[in-house]
């Protein structure tokens, strides 16, 4: 996927919006204030680091092993929800795409009830990804 196919793929999810906590890089895709993206767009560091739970990160991880590690730049007690993926082909589209889905719903799970159900009637109502 191209850098702006991710950015619109993130972006295709019920709230989900750009923010720029930490300067011009990453590049981070938020809902309800929530990271679920945090994109690095440098030719030289094309990567995005995703949330996940520690059993996905895991598979991921060995599935993927050098191409996808644990969240470096995260502090260590949470590393292991969170993966970074390096964006240099080895993980095919759909992979990518159901990685993306799996953040933005752990996130999702995590939020105050009511907005946990309101975002999750969105995105069986438009039929979403996730």
């Amino acid at each position: 996927m191209t850098l702006e196919e991710i950015i619109n793929y993130c972006l295709s999810k019920p709230e989900a919006y750009v923010d720029f906590p930490f300067g011009d890089i990453p590049m981070c895709i938020k809902v309800k204030k929530r990271l679920f993206a945090q994109i690095f767009p440098k030719k030289h560091d094309f990567e995005i680091t995703l949330n996940c739970d520690r059993i996905t990160g895991e598979y991921y991880r060995s599935k993927y092993p050098g191409t996808v590690t644990r969240g470096y730049h995260c502090p260590p007690q949470v590393q292991p929800y969170f993966n970074t993926i390096l964006l240099d082909g080895a993980v095919p589209d759909d992979e990518l795409k159901a990685m993306i889905d799996h953040s933005y719903i752990t996130v999702v799970r995590k939020l105050p009830k009511a907005d946990r159900k309101e975002l999750l009637e969105m995105l069986s109502s438009k039929d979403c990804p996730a």
